[in-house]
């Protein structure tokens, strides 16, 4: 489990093809205390931009993950070049403090980031997302985008809003995310379960 509170911003090294080209196997550059405050144990979860993953391999200032197929066709990962940036996460450990929302690090589908408007001290970003999720998504409820906890602000049909402030952009990727970027899309679990129940009732 993790919170949606990015702690660091990682970039693509390397991506090679695993499993007959199926999967592939990312290689992340790190700011070195990100692995070492405490160490990062092999096989341990690290959310990458919203996605968790397991550390398969780990250097001083990076670490390898291997993504699925199922992964690649459910999330943006598919899409990362070398040089991406990726929100970086470690999980969460009990005692911790939990300052965004509970995140399981499992991407419900890709959304599209639409416009940005300065507001005030922030800047308002609304985003595209399937059809699917915007139902699951409410007004000053919690959405994790690329592995962020924000609060939504508005929903219309299938756009939803949120505030970042500039904190939030300098030490996350929205501070170089661009309209018709793809963005991973987590919705909160309670509303999961919400619309689950509502099904079989």
């Amino acid at each position: 489990m993790f919170t949606g509170i990015i702690t660091a911003l990682g970039h693509v090294r390397s991506i090679d093809p695993i499993a007959q080209g199926r999967d592939m196997r990312l290689l992340i550059d790190t700011p070195p205390a990100f692995l070492t405050d405490p160490p990062v144990a092999l096989g341990a979860s690290i959310a990458c931009s919203g996605c968790c993953l397991t550390a398969v391999e780990i250097g001083a200032d990076w670490f390898a993950v291997d993504a699925s197929a199922e992964t690649l066709a459910h999330s943006k990962l598919g899409h990362w070049i070398v040089g991406s940036r990726v929100n970086l996460e470690r999980s969460l450990r009990v005692g911790d403090e939990l300052g965004g929302h509970l995140v399981s690090g499992h991407v419900d589908g890709v959304g599209t980031a639409l416009t940005a408007t300065p507001e005030n001290a922030s800047v308002r970003w609304l985003f595209r997302v399937p059809a699917e999720l915007s139902r699951l998504i409410a007004v000053k409820g919690s959405v994790a985008v690329d592995g962020v906890s924000l609060t939504v602000n508005e929903v219309r049909g299938d756009t939803f809003g949120v505030n970042i402030i500039p904190h939030t952009a300098s030490v996350t990727g929205f501070g170089t995310l661009q309209p018709n970027d793809a963005v991973n899309i987590e919705i909160d679990t309670l509303a999961r379960y919400v619309a689950r129940l509502a099904e079989t009732a």
